[in-house]
């Protein structure tokens, strides 16, 4: 028989994430204003705030705005490619040895590096960013969607061939209502990933955004405005990440 808990203990285990970050946030903050620690090498989550209030609501957004707009339109270029891909992929046997080998060659490439060869190539716009942003988020999209449809139930495959379902029958109303599980989740790595590559763009040409403003802040050695730079992309991809989980328990609760 399980011990009754206490309201306390109830209350503490309900919010132990919380009490942990602001407990970290604390310690943080004394060890950099008694530990003697410079605020170029850690500035105090006060002086972060202080910091970010003095940039300005209108400033953040747009470099917010910037970042958010070159990461959501890689992510849906992204899912735009890996989906007939994988389809493909998965009907095709010789696209499949075809293919692969150049999406594992792709993958397995440094992004970082090939960066400034895609933006001396397609200039310094809008375009070279969000090809960056596709190449480093398209890749679990169509491993996982592919994996997701290769593993249906054979029977099932059977079952629908005996009833003279066509192929693309087979695909809508079996494979890719099977693999929603596995697009989820590669959805849901490929929407962090879209925001790591936007920021390795704008690190390599860019005139405003988040990756930019820390480049630019450390540069100058403004610390506190790179942190908070730093604190506002992290927020900003957990937020498109509950995003993704939202859109999958709303709509598609019966594959969790």
């Amino acid at each position: 028989m399980n011990p009754v808990r206490s309201p306390l203990r109830a209350w503490l285990e309900r919010h132990a994430s919380p009490l942990a970050a602001l407990a970290v946030l604390a310690l943080w903050e004394a060890a950099c204003r008694f530990g003697g620690l410079p605020a170029y090498v850690l500035p105090a989550p006060s002086a972060i705030v202080q910091a970010a209030v003095e940039l300005g609501a209108a400033r953040w957004g747009e470099h917010l705005v910037a970042t958010l707009q070159v990461a959501l339109a890689g992510y849906a270029v992204a899912i735009a490619v890996a989906f007939p891909l994988a389809i493909g992929i998965t009907a095709s046997p010789l696209l499949s040895r075809t293919l692969m080998p150049w999406l594992v060659v792709i993958q397995s490439t440094p992004i970082v590096a090939i960066a400034p060869i895609i933006v001396v190539t397609l200039g310094a716009g809008t375009l070279p960013r969000v090809v960056i942003t596709t190449l480093i988020a398209f890749f679990p999209l169509v491993i996982a969607t592919a994996t997701g449809m290769a593993s249906v139930p054979a029977e099932l495959v059977e079952l629908s061939r005996s009833l003279r379902a066509s192929r693309s029958r087979e695909y809508w109303q079996i494979r890719l209502p099977h693999a929603v599980p596995h697009i989820f989740s590669a959805l849901k790595v490929a929407i962090t990933l879209a925001v790591i590559g936007a920021v390795v763009a704008e690190f390599v040409a860019a005139e405003k955004g988040l990756g930019y403003l820390i480049l630019f802040a450390t540069s100058s050695f403004k610390v506190p405005v790179a942190f908070a730079s730093l604190a506002l992309l992290v927020g900003s991809s957990l937020a498109l990440y509950g995003v993704i989980v939202r859109i999958h328990r709303r709509f598609f609760a019966w594959s969790l």
